[in-house]
């Protein structure tokens, strides 16, 4: 089976109401290959399928339907990362730690006070030597990580 859309999202209002009752099968991804329009997947009951995405198709995200019949659903099921959680005290903390992470051109995701990047020692070190208040956690990331464009 080549999967050529997303049928929608489990996550969506309603939908995992509508669903109640059915089989699902579960793809699970890392994040990082939420963002690759053609993939081979198979899914944790063997299932193999293809995905094959239009260029400017969203990316997959956690909950995406992939299949679906009259009784059974395949949904895309992202995968825990090793992440910080940055969360300075103050607006000033905040800037000197964006503006020293983004000059290493880390990847990072920002939810409402905290600022998430992937694990890394010497951003760990980084924040341990600034006193940056963070924790080490294993989340799913929705949105996965990139670069941002940027010119010199």
């Amino acid at each position: 089976m080549i999967v050529t859309e997303i049928l929608g999202n489990l996550y969506d209002d309603g939908a995992d109401l509508a669903y109640d009752g059915f089989h699902r099968e579960r793809v699970v991804l890392p994040s990082a290959d939420l963002a690759k329009r053609i993939q081979r997947v198979r899914t944790d009951h063997g299932t193999e399928l293809g995905i094959r995405l239009p260029a400017g198709a969203p990316d997959l995200r956690d909950g995406d339907i992939l299949a679906a019949d009259a009784r059974s659903l395949i949904v895309v099921s992202v995968q825990a990362t090793d992440v910080l959680v940055i969360a300075p005290r103050t607006i000033g903390e905040a800037l000197f730690t964006a503006h020293s992470l983004g000059n290493r051109h880390l990847q990072a995701q920002f939810f409402e006070d905290v600022m998430v990047c992937q694990f890394d020692h010497t951003v760990r070190d980084f924040l341990d030597r600034h006193g940056v208040p963070y924790s080490r956690e294993e989340r799913v990331m929705a949105v996965p990580f990139r670069h941002a464009e940027h010119t010199h």
